[in-house]
């Protein structure tokens, strides 16, 4: 049974499919075969890391994620989650903003040509926002996610 954890679809704990696991990142990087995608997959790599203080860690087979917290619902489900990340996807690149986008409308309307979904921030090349409003975005994101969860990575 699939849920969404903060917009992204993940199975129950014991069907994860989105989890950490030792893929390695400039494997999967090295393989992007979008040239753009790639070279703005290196910038936000080394964005984030730098944001977050972590090391990039695979999650699932396309998603590159950053940190890790605990989550538990009210149902008893629980399970572990990168705090921010993102994938260079075909058609896309989606950098992932787990709180979602509500509390950010002033960052938002600075940021530039992007979509969203629930969490996710959709955009076609770096080249198209503002990149330190987007890496205000994330900061801002991280933080928020380090003081709900406390002892998240």
């Amino acid at each position: 049974m699939e849920q969404a954890v903060f917009g992204v679809s993940v199975a129950k704990s014991s069907d994860m499919k989105t989890t950490e696991n030792d893929g390695s990142v400039h494997d999967f990087l090295a393989a992007v075969e979008h040239p753009t995608r790639r070279a703005d997959a290196e910038v936000l790599l080394e964005m984030m890391g730098r944001v977050t203080g972590r090391p990039a860690k695979m999650w699932g087979d396309s998603i590159i994620g950053f940190g890790r917290y605990h989550y538990k619902y009210e149902s008893g489900r629980e399970g572990d989650f990168f705090v921010t990340g993102f994938s260079p996807r075909k058609t896309a690149t989606t950098v992932y903003i787990m709180p979602g986008f509500s509390q950010y409308d002033d960052l938002m309307g600075k940021l530039g040509k992007y979509k969203t979904g629930r969490s996710c921030l959709y955009i076609n090349k770096l080249a198209d926002v503002d990149l330190k409003v987007l890496e205000k975005m994330v900061s801002k994101s991280v933080a928020w996610m380090r003081k709900k969860y406390p002892g998240c990575e």
